[in-house]
């Protein structure tokens, strides 16, 4: 895998004033159970999870020491949806992990040019597998699949030492004929007759 690094610093001061400084706080937590408060550059950070996902596996540097792991889980601000927090879990490349992968769907725009569409039911699938052979996201191309198609897990192709945790024939996505709807224009109103006074009879 390539060796993506990420600096990580003892956590210094209350997390509002470190997000105002430029950092953002985290936690490493070890497979102890044991946990170290930590601070990220956010910027670095923010590189990190755009290039490689919410799953990125890093080595953390700190305190001139580099430990292997991955991004666990990330904490957004509800307005703006950046990066308030960072837990990053501390394994051995060779320990057996369970993961939730992002799955991602290319090629929908050639199914929409032949009047197909993707319907996905699920976006993500549990695996399990050595931590150092886990991918970060799985991609599938579904451009040329035809109406009926289903994508299963027997579409994933996966490291050899990483295995689907999920129903072996599960259905993930399938493909179907785009249905135009066709807004039904509203029946016209007869048209309101002019309302004839009925004629007087003439008296002399």
């Amino acid at each position: 895998m390539e060796k993506t690094v990420l600096k990580a610093t003892p956590r210094d001061g209350k997390p509002r004033k470190l997000r105002r400084d430029g950092f953002t706080p985290g936690v490493l937590n070890s497979s102890d159970t044991s946990s170290t408060p930590v601070q990220f550059e956010t910027s670095a950070l923010n590189k990190l999870i755009e290039r490689h996902g919410p799953n990125a596996k890093v080595w953390i540097e700190l305190d001139k020491k580099k430990h292997f792991g991955y991004i666990k889980e990330i904490q957004k601000q509800p307005v703006d949806w950046n990066v308030i927090h960072v837990s990053v879990q501390l394994v051995d490349q060779d320990q057996e992990v369970k993961m939730h992968l992002p799955i991602f769907y290319h090629g929908r725009e050639e199914l929409e040019h032949r009047m197909l569409m993707l319907q996905v039911s699920k976006s993500e699938v549990e695996v399990v597998g050595k931590a150092g052979k886990m991918p970060e996201s799985i991609g599938i191309d579904v451009s040329k699949r035809e109406s009926g198609d289903h994508v299963t897990s027997a579409d994933f192709h996966l490291p050899k030492d990483v295995h689907i945790h999920e129903t072996e024939h599960e259905s993930y996505a399938v493909v179907r004929v785009q249905r135009e709807l066709v807004a039904e224009e509203p029946a016209a109103k007869p048209a309101e007759s002019a309302a004839t006074a009925p004629e007087a009879a003439a008296k002399e």
